[in-house]
């Protein structure tokens, strides 16, 4: 028998904090006392230890996840006119970057077990603008990647990895970062690497495309006041790089502990009798819960747990009653998105990110959560469709 309800935040980053707080406390009062603020040893150091991790070459510190894709597209030369495909279910920021260039976002769907974006949709929508592809690893599991640099190599066109959620994720034994011409990661405090506020990483195999983006990242100026390109404020703060470098040392424990949550996980809904353990695509009033499924050859790091479940609407609103946390990423595809009516999707043009958007919602899975907490949240979630059958 699952234990009593209690109250389970989505997220609470309190007792990471509270088991590292001696030691950002000594980073931040090194940099305090350095009074070097923006960019410098802190920044470079993180660079280079995040390239490393990364299996790349070289890592350029910027100031968020969506200045990382910005300035990539921007080294790209991504201009108006040009047309980047992505995904329409991912955040916002993923399309907005080709947006605000003057670019257009073309979409192509996703695969419903990974949400990813689907290869086999890529090569319909290229056309003679297109310039690049941004595949978005969502929730912490990487793209199918082999496909998608062999459609962009067949046609000349540079492939830029959105790995907001997904650093130390793995494809094929190769991390997530490592495979495009440019990987993009986010450092905002809710990242499975999170800072004090907002920061981001480019990465790249190629050392003058590293050497644009740190042109870029300091409105085009090099050397100093003397701009042959127009850049933009970019730069990552020392405090930033101080506290992350720090956690980047506890990362991979951190992933261990949502790996083994989500094992946690599978265990209590296969013995809820809530999911079939085959685990198919849709839920069914006798499985009502879909989990995440983990694809061959991956190493999921679990930035979100989203399942899809029946009535999830109801759901979510016994969740709330509940006070178990939850989120919904994302309940409207950008392809419905009032700012991109414009590009003249209709409702139905991408069927598989509008279903997920109807069906899914995230669980709590950060490292710090118990297997009291975990039983909360699953008991809740039985006793709606329990209720729901009676």
């Amino acid at each position: 028998m699952m234990s009593p309800h209690i109250p389970v935040p989505l997220l609470d980053l309190k007792p990471q904090y509270a088991s590292l707080r001696v030691e950002i406390q000594a980073a931040l009062e090194r940099v305090a006392e350095s009074q070097q603020f923006i960019l410098g040893p802190e920044v470079e150091a993180f660079e280079r230890e995040i390239a490393a991790y990364s299996a790349c070459a070289f890592g350029v510190g910027v100031s968020s996840g969506t200045d990382a894709l910005l300035i990539a597209l921007m080294a790209l030369g991504i201009a108006p006119g040009d047309e980047v495909i992505t995904t329409p279910y991912t955040f916002f920021a993923t399309a907005g970057c080709v947006s605000r260039l003057g670019a257009r976002p073309v979409f192509a769907d996703i695969d419903p077990l990974t949400y990813n974006i689907d290869p086999d949709g890529i090569e319909r929508v290229i056309s003679g603008r297109t310039r690049a592809i941004i595949p978005v690893h969502l929730y912490g599991q990487m793209a199918e990647m082999d496909p998608i640099v062999d459609v962009a190599s067949r046609h000349g066109l540079s492939v830029i990895e959105d790995a907001a959620q997904a650093i130390g994720a793995e494809y094929r034994s190769r991390r997530a970062g490592s495979i495009g011409h440019i990987g993009t990661f986010s450092f905002f405090p809710s990242k499975n690497l999170g800072g004090f506020g907002d920061g981001g990483m480019v990465t790249t195999a190629d050392g003058a495309m590293a050497d644009r983006l740190r042109i870029l990242r300091n409105h085009g100026a090099s050397p100093k006041y003397y701009h042959k390109v127009v850049g933009g404020n970019f730069r990552l703060d020392a405090l930033q790089a101080a506290v992350l470098r720090i956690k980047l040392r506890r990362l991979d424990g951190w992933t261990e502990a949502r790996q083994t949550n989500a094992s946690k996980y599978r265990r209590l809904f296969v013995a809820a009798g809530l999911c079939d353990p085959a685990s198919p695509a849709a839920p069914t009033d006798d499985y009502p819960v879909v989990l995440p499924a983990e694809a061959d050859r991956r190493r999921h790091i679990y930035n979100q747990f989203v399942i899809r479940a029946l009535r999830r609407d109801g759901l979510i609103a016994h969740m709330k009653a509940r006070s178990i946390g939850h989120e919904i990423y994302y309940p409207v595809p950008l392809h419905q998105q009032e700012c991109f009516a414009d590009l003249g999707y209709r409702p139905g043009a991408f069927p598989e990110s509008e279903r997920a958007a109807a069906q899914t919602v995230a669980l709590p899975i950060y490292p710090e959560l118990t297997a009291r907490m975990q039983e909360s949240v699953v008991s809740a979630i039985a006793e709606y469709y329990q209720a729901g059958a009676a």
